[in-house]
């Protein structure tokens, strides 16, 4: 294998073939491809959002709370708590983020939050209104 980039046309003219010789390297999970020497730096995509799991389940468990409440299978937080083997505050914590505005939970889903911004974030008391949670969410990600 050459370590050249070639191009050869074919003997009727209708074909060309280039030649570039490359390497592959797994990077995360993802292949990366690494031009020979001297070539122009690739352009890279983006690195891809990545939902935060513990998050996520905070949210599923709070809205599966929120249908048993709904549903009147349980009446209270205290009887979801002692039915789940949990503190009450935290049933009671965690039912709040059912009231995030829905573009805030779509960025938890699709895991375009802001850097740092987790679940202990979400657990201190939130506005319900929602543009307060948006200013809330800049803010956190500002400092």
């Amino acid at each position: 294998m050459t370590n050249a980039t070639s191009a050869t046309l074919s003997q009727d003219g209708q074909i060309l073939t280039v030649f570039v010789p490359l390497n592959f390297k797994k990077r995360g999970g993802r292949k990366l491809i690494i031009p020979p020497a001297g070539a122009p730096e690739p352009v890279y995509s983006p690195p891809q959002p990545k939902t935060d799991p513990t998050l996520v389940k905070a949210l599923a468990r709070a809205h599966r709370w929120k249908k048993l409440i709904d549903t009147k299978q349980y009446a209270t937080i205290k009887q979801i708590a002692e039915a789940e083997k949990v503190h009450e505050s935290y049933v009671g914590n965690l039912l709040r983020l059912t009231l995030l505005a829905p573009d805030i939970t779509e960025m938890i889903l699709d895991g375009r939050l802001p850097k740092g911004v987790g679940l202990a974030d979400f657990m201190k008391p939130w506005p319900g209104i929602w543009e307060e949670q948006r200013e809330r969410l800049r803010a956190l990600t500002q400092g």
